[in-house]
């Protein structure tokens, strides 16, 4: 776990946030020199909080206890603390409080009414054990009021956060605002969502982060297929009736779901992925697969569209033909290949207008309204068996 150091120009370093399992980062000096400020996840990991600890070595303190800590800045004269904070439906705001502690000062309220008056769905944070011995994997559930009258045999869905080294679960408020949005619908239509920090994600540790050196997709797998017995077994799923969708490194592991374990999704969509690992950015992943013409298995194992020939179940592709992180030809040079391979039940959603992150409403309605089809044609209908 990250750890802050205080080293003198000769002499030995010293660790100043002492042991546990928790990440500290944004560390701040007082102008003083006797107090380091931080951020850290020591109560919880989806919990955020600023602490201080003496320069010269002690008591690491909680200053802070809000659903959500978001960032915060010292004040020059070290006396005060800005602090960003939120909550899952509560964007940041900004409060001011003593740099000794104490009761913060609120500065702004910038909620509207008609968007915090909405009865949304507050998401359960849960532990989903690990069939691979990786110790809990956290996740964020939403499910309907009163779960317990409904009837069980329920559709389901898995969302897949992006970037990789990401963490969504948490008690702030989330980058994918948007898809809880979508969360919130998909349970008013009768499904439960699961939104799970897979290893790789970030705020758990070295080890949680470094298990997908070489063979990216694989624990991951693992870990989504962990979520989707345990929503089986405590929430009433149907196994047959999961879907799965994410974007960028989520849309790459929606691929994955549905290349390397077919039969296991009702059907997926994946947004603006990646389908080979040789064709994106080095700097990203040199650090985890190395370098393609060293080690080429690791490549070649992490890549979906080195699976093309498993697809089985109904997929769907969504990109931005001017992205320029991950570019539509990825998704286009998959697309030829499940032609090559007389695939059925595949498709392709291409946006002219847009980059990586899109940018315009009526492209986000377009991409939302597809997956919602999706899922409402092949995940929700209680399928068949073939006889």
């Amino acid at each position: 776990y990250s750890r802050l150091y205080a080293k003198p120009l000769e002499g030995a370093a010293r660790e100043l946030t002492g042991a546990g399992k928790f990440e500290v980062s944004a560390p701040q000096l007082s102008a003083d020199g006797k107090w380091f400020y931080l951020l850290a996840n020591k109560v919880a990991p989806y919990s955020y909080d600023v602490y201080r600890v003496p320069a010269a070595g002690g008591e690491l303190r909680r200053l802070t206890q809000y659903q959500g800590t978001d960032g915060f800045s010292l004040s020059p004269d070290g006396t005060q603390l800005a602090v960003l904070h939120s909550a899952p439906y509560m964007f940041d705001q900004l409060a001011v409080q003593s740099a000794a502690g104490g009761a913060p000062e609120e500065l702004t309220n910038t909620m509207k009414s008609a968007y915090s008056s909405r009865d949304w769905i507050a998401p359960k944070i849960v532990e989903v054990p690990s069939s691979h011995g990786a110790g809990a994997i956290y996740a964020k559930y939403y499910g309907p009021a009163g779960e317990a009258d409904t009837p069980a045999s329920r559709p389901a869905v898995i969302f897949v956060h992006g970037a990789g080294y990401l963490q969504d679960v948490s008690l702030q408020e989330t980058y994918y605002f948007r898809e809880q949005m979508f969360h919130n619908l998909l349970v008013q239509q009768g499904y439960v969502v699961l939104d799970m920090d897979y290893r790789g994600s970030a705020g758990y540790g070295r080890d949680w982060r470094r298990a997908i050196y070489q063979h990216m997709g694989h624990p991951e797998l693992e870990d989504l297929l962990d979520g989707k017995a345990w929503l089986v077994k405590h929430h009433g799923v149907d196994p047959k009736r999961v879907g799965i969708y994410g974007g960028s490194y989520g849309g790459f592991m929606t691929e994955m779901a549905l290349l390397r374990a077919p039969g296991e999704f009702a059907a997926g969509a994946a947004l603006r992925p990646v389908s080979d690992w040789t064709s994106y950015n080095h700097e990203y992943t040199s650090n985890i697969l190395n370098d393609p013409q060293l080690d080429p298995q690791a490549y070649k194992t992490s890549s979906p569209i080195e699976y093309a020939a498993n697809l089985r179940d109904p997929l769907l592709i969504q990109h931005g033909l001017i992205d320029n992180n991950v570019m539509a030809s990825d998704s286009i040079r998959l697309y030829q290949r499940f032609i090559e391979l007389h695939k059925k039940n595949f498709w392709i959603s291409l946006y002219p207008m847009e980059r990586h992150g899109f940018e315009h409403a009526d492209s986000w309605h377009d991409e939302y309204r597809r997956i919602d089809e999706l899922f409402n044609t092949y995940v929700k209908p209680v399928r068949q068996e073939a006889h």
